[in-house]
């Protein structure tokens, strides 16, 4: 399958400028922006992501250590998590107009795959991956402080995921744990859709669905939290 995103040096150079970072390797950057269904031999940012999720984990601990003194680790650790979660990332793709050059399969392109937060969130990742091998940590630092600057200053505005949110508020309102239960499993092995069922007592049972089991207890919280209208 074609490659659904610019390939040549003129779209990867203004990239590298939104950035703020060039490469001395290109293909790194290159497969830093390929999904997997692009091709079967290409390689896909999968690896890059694996490492960038760590190296975007230690800057921020690291940063958040230094810049919140007198805080208690739960403090921190409930910061950390909420600044290095997905969806902040794919923020900071969405802002980079990132999936004008994402490359996806020709079907994926025309479902707008290059656009779901999801791949987003995993390609800037990726991206973090690729300059930490290309440049070395310090460079992969100062990328990641200059696109989660405004986060840093105000970390207590970004709003912590669906599952969170659902089990501290249980907490509050002093009722059990929140349970989350496979409820059905269709497509095929390589593409599945789970249906994850929540409980909590003394309320209406919410179901989500996602591609993974873990996809779909965040979409079984975020459609408690959207029927209750708790934010």
């Amino acid at each position: 399958m074609s490659a659904a995103a610019p390939s040549s040096r003129a779209p990867l150079s203004r990239l590298s400028d939104r950035i703020g970072y060039v490469f001395t390797d290109a293909e790194l950057l290159q497969q830093a922006l390929t999904h997997g269904s692009s091709g079967r031999k290409a390689k896909d940012y999968e690896r890059l992501e694996f490492l960038g999720d760590r190296v975007l984990s230690l800057v921020i601990a690291d940063q958040l250590f230094n810049n919140h003194r007198k805080e208690q680790e739960g403090k921190l650790a409930a910061r950390h998590s909420a600044i290095v979660r997905g969806d902040v990332c794919a923020a900071v793709g969405e802002a980079i107009g990132l999936h004008d050059f994402i490359k996806v399969g020709d079907t994926e392109k025309k479902t707008g795959v290059h656009k779901m937060k999801s791949v987003l969130g995993d390609v800037v990742e990726a991206l973090i991956g690729a300059i930490y091998i290309d440049g070395g940590f310090d460079a992969a630092r100062k990328v990641i402080l200059t696109h989660w600057a405004d986060v840093l200053r105000h970390p207590d505005t970004v709003q912590k995921d669906a599952k969170t949110f659902v089990q501290e508020w249980a907490l509050a309102k002093a009722l059990p744990l929140p349970r989350y239960e496979l409820a059905g499993r269709q497509g095929p092995e390589h593409r599945p859709q789970f249906t994850v069922r929540l409980t909590i007592e003394k309320h209406k049972e919410a179901e989500g669905m996602g591609p993974t089991k873990q996809a779909a207890e965040m979409a079984a919280a975020a459609a408690f939290i959207t029927r209750e209208q708790l934010r």
